[in-house]
């Protein structure tokens, strides 16, 4: 029997352009973009270290500054806040900081929009012969356990890359990477054939792909010999396509939990609604507001 490859890295690409968030993201990247009052990234973040992970590879595109803002303290702004005996605020700055406690940022640089497979590859100097967990910064998953933590509990008896799903309705399929499956047990299955963003007729299963992923190193290797879609794009979906043809196994999670989509605007806004309605500090007040709008 193999060896169980331990995950110690995690992937978060954050080099899109925000296309649909157009005019906001062109002064906010969209992974900053708030959800109550935390930014996208960061809900990000606290599920990969509460999966255990201790070290991050941003993929960035040369235009993305401000997650080296972010992860930086800012030592004068606490020198104020104790003059200030600002203790609230100070406590809520120290509980931030000490989230990027433990673990270590690596940052590449993809030059251009070329596709999500792209994007994964230039990491793969950094990533080494490791299975490596992937997040994309669209999805946020609200679950007591982890998403990660859970394909990375799949990926430990299985050793073979996990792709995360979720079950939609059928008409909104056709926007999403859809697969065809074989289930193994309960929320697990192997996949068999992946369509994106299918014609009705060619929908296989209620089922569609999350971007969070366990990837091994074999899939860096399909990844770094695949050819260029029509568009010039090296897309992640297409590569596993290509991996399930030549016989390769791969298995499909129904996570755990709400998946919360910040794809585009409406999208994040009814993630925004769904998290501030439910917070313990702002939710009761907001519930009436609600009540009162017209």
């Amino acid at each position: 029997m193999e060896k169980e490859l331990a995950i110690k890295k995690a992937i978060i690409p954050i080099a899109g352009l925000g296309t649909r968030f157009l005019p906001l993201s062109l002064a906010v990247s969209k992974e900053f973009f708030p959800l109550v009052d935390k930014p996208i990234i960061q809900y990000i973040i606290e599920e990969v270290k509460k999966s255990g992970i201790t070290e991050i590879v941003f993929v960035v595109s040369s235009r993305q500054k401000m997650i080296f803002n972010y992860l930086q303290k800012y030592p004068e702004l606490e020198e104020v806040l104790v003059k200030r005996k600002k203790d609230k605020i100070l406590k809520e700055l120290k509980d931030f900081e000490e989230l990027f406690e433990g673990i270590t940022f690596s940052f590449v640089v993809q030059k251009l929009p070329l596709g999500d497979g792209h994007a994964l590859l230039q990491t793969s100097k950094l990533i080494g012969n490791e299975a490596v967990a992937v997040s994309f910064g669209d999805d946020v998953i609200d679950s007591p356990e982890p998403a990660l933590l859970q394909l990375m509990n799949i990926f430990n008896t299985t050793n073979a890359p996990v792709v995360a799903l979720k079950s939609l309705p059928r008409n909104v399929i056709p926007a999403y990477g859809n697969v065809s499956v074989e289930k193994i047990a309960n929320h697990l299955y192997k996949i068999k054939k992946i369509t994106e963003k299918p014609e009705p007729s060619q929908i296989h299963s209620d089922l569609v792909i999350v971007g969070k992923y366990v990837l091994t190193p074999e899939v860096f290797e399909y990844l770094k010999k695949a050819k260029p879609s029509e568009k010039g794009e090296v897309i992640l979906g297409e590569v596993f396509d290509k991996m399930l043809a030549d016989g390769k196994t791969i298995y499909g999670y129904e996570l755990k939990g709400e998946w919360l989509e910040c794809g585009d605007k409406l999208k994040w806004l009814k993630s925004f609604l769904y998290l501030a309605l439910r917070d313990e500090r702002f939710g009761k007040e907001l519930k009436e507001y609600v009540k009162t709008v017209r």
